[in-house]
């Protein structure tokens, strides 16, 4: 496997998710660059909301005739409840949104892509306070550029990410078996390919128009290399037109093979559904 395809299946390795039934989920990191807008605005209202409940604490605090040796831990108290706790009461009610992830589309959610609580919340926002607050936010985004998911100091000690969920509305079309291969496809034997290696295909598949000549050609021979050894016979010609065989090829048999499963489990209901021997009815 040449080093671009070997980044492709370590790409992918990363974002993928096996549910308990062993189903690989895609999951999308956010990019540094959108967390970064998502922070300026929550940390923008966060210290305005912080600077509204100082002013309102310490006018309190005068009228009351407070000893002024106290102000000092009045003000660790208003940092702390307002961005420490309240960015932590707010991801937890929000599921792991903000003002900020609400207008750019992303979550923050657990490693294995679950709903936070709020002790991930908290220790995001305590963390948060060190490398966002104190640092302006630099400490946030090296450490967000030197991992694979863009996440921050706060989110590797909460075990957390934050996982993009805008998803474009567009359709990609559906090919079926290239012309030229038709006759292949009537005979052809597909076995079950890995997970990691149809998703890489579909992917090519998808975005070959963007690739240089050279790279599409390289990346078309090296993955239908790796497709040949489940495919028999293989047939001569370009690679490229090899692979949308194959793609088209399983996804016609998986549809036919889910048509006739739902047919069985139709003709199975009423036998399913029926009482038992001699049991009466009563509803």
């Amino acid at each position: 496997m040449s080093g671009t395809a070997a980044n492709l299946s370590q790409h992918d390795s990363e974002r993928e998710l096996l549910t308990g039934e062993a189903v690989a989920l895609e999951l999308r990191a956010t990019s540094v660059i959108l967390r970064m807008a998502g922070g300026i605005i929550d940390y923008l209202v966060y210290l305005v909301a912080t600077g509204l409940f100082a002013w309102g604490v310490f006018s309190l605090a005068i009228d009351l005739g407070l000893d002024e040796a106290l102000y000092a831990a009045v003000g660790i108290l208003v940092v702390v409840v307002g961005l420490v706790l309240l960015p932590a009461v707010v991801e937890t009610a929000s599921q792991g949104k903000s003002l900020g992830r609400l207008a750019l589309g992303d979550r923050i959610v657990r490693d294995d892509g679950g709903a936070i609580s709020f002790r991930h919340a908290f220790i995001r926002s305590l963390v948060g306070v060190f490398e966002i607050v104190f640092t302006g936010g630099g400490l946030a985004v090296v450490v967000a550029m030197l991992n694979s998911r863009a996440k921050r100091l706060g989110d590797l000690l909460a075990g957390t990410y934050s996982q993009y969920e805008r998803v474009s509305s567009a359709v990609p079309p559906v090919y079926g078996v290239p012309v030229e291969l038709v006759e292949w496809a009537s005979t052809a034997d597909v076995a079950r390919m890995p997970d990691a290696l149809s998703r890489r295909i579909a992917q090519f598949l998808r975005q070959a128009g963007g690739h240089t000549a050279s790279t599409r050609e390289r990346l078309a021979r090296d993955l239908a290399t790796e497709a040949a050894l489940y495919v028999s016979p293989v047939p001569g010609g370009d690679p490229e037109l090899f692979l949308a065989g194959v793609a088209a090829l399983r996804r016609e048999r998986e549809a036919t093979a889910l048509r006739l499963e739902r047919a069985r489990l139709d003709e199975l209901q009423p036998t399913l559904a029926a009482l038992p021997h001699g049991f009466p009815d009563r509803g």
